[in-house]
This record gives C-alpha cells, sequence and structure tokens, in this order.
C-alpha cells in the first residue's frame, strides 16, 4: 500500500480514519511497544514456525504492509508520516520482543520493519540440508510407542509442515519438482 501522497486512497490522512480498525495505521490501545505477539521468540533454527505466527499475528493487527513493503515510509511532506514512524517502531518493538537477544542485536539499528524482516528472511531462511535430512530421518524412525494416536499424528503433522517450509515456492502452477502451490 502506497500512502495518500504517493496515490493510494485506501490510507486517508483524515484523523477519523485513523480510527477505523481497518486501517493500517490505527493502533488499538492494547497495541504497546512491549506486547509480545508470538509464544516462541526466534532462535535460528525455529525461523519456519516463527515467522508464520508472527504473520498470522501482524495480519491480525493489520500491520503485513509494513513487513512486506507495501507500506512505504512517506514523503516528509506527508501528513502521515508521523503516523507511518509510530506504527512502523511498534511492529519492530513487536519483532524485537520475539527474538533472542543474540539476534536482535544484530538488527537494532534498521530503520524500518521491512528492512528488519528481510535480514531476517535472508539470514534464517534458506534450505537447510542437515535439518532436512534429520527431519526425513524423524519421519522414517517415528514410532507410535505408548502414545496415543492423537500425539503421534500431532508429531507427524509437525514433521510434515516444517519439510514443507524447505521446498521451494511454486511460481509457475506446473510444479512437478515437488515445489508448494
Amino acid at each position: 500500500m502506497k500512502t495518500p501522497g504517493s496515490g493510494n486512497s485506501k490510507i486517508s490522512n483524515d484523523n477519523s480514519a485513523f480510527d477505523d480498525s481497518s486501517n493500517p495505521y490505527f493502533l488499538h490501545h492494547s497495541d504497546s511497544p512491549g506486547l509480545v505477539l508470538v509464544p516462541q521468540p526466534l532462535i535460528g533454527e525455529n525461523y519456519a514456525s516463527w515467522s508464520r505466527a508472527m504473520l498470522i499475528a501482524l495480519s491480525v493487527k493489520n500491520k503485513l504492509g509494513f513487513i512486506d513493503g507495501s507500506i512505504p515510509k512517506p514523503a516528509s511532506t506527508d501528513p502521515n508520516l508521523s503516523s507511518w514512524i509510530r506504527n512502523n517502531n511498534i511492529v519492530i518493538s513487536w519483532i524485537l520482543n520475539s527474538i533472542s537477544k543474540e539476534i536482535s542485536a544484530s538488527i537494532i539499528f534498521f530503520d524500518s520493519a521491512y528492512e528488519i524482516w528481510l535480514d531476517l528472511k535472508d539470514c534464517f531462511q534458506q534450505s537447510n540440508g542437515p535439518r532436512i535430512f534429520q527431519l526425513h530421518r524423524e519421519l522414517m524412525n517415528h514410532v507410535q510407542d505408548q502414545n496415543f494416536v492423537s500425539v503421534c499424528f500431532t508429531k507427524l503433522k509437525f514433521i510434515w509442515e516444517e519439510l514443507s517450509n524447505y521446498r521451494p515456492n511454486c511460481t509457475c502452477g506446473k510444479c512437478t519438482y515437488g515445489g508448494v502451490k
């Protein structure tokens, strides 16, 4: 999304629009910088599940545009600049609250949530051969033992979901190599 000054009418600079929860600049009274959006902090190897949880949480808060670049920083003359800065900083604080201290030290000086999101993605969303091998081995060696079927199935489903995050995304719609459509 772009700002009103750049041709997008979805974000209005009318103050009443900021009271509309569908406006990405809307901040609920509970949207504080200390809010923790996900239960497990990013520690590196859990990037796939962490990023999915963050995407869900930011979607609920209507803030995805700050991490996907669709709400860019307005021009210095745009009346929405202060609202953008406030919302961007809230999203940055939510990200910082949901990552380990070691990782936060590497991103603390980025100016936008979008830059932070891209950096985390570049660092941690990689094809991880050893982890894929480990997941395949867990699948092959998984046994029910004395567990309930539901416990066994939940564990298998978790492994399948993690494995699916390592497959490339399909952009052609005709994948034959196992990409995610």
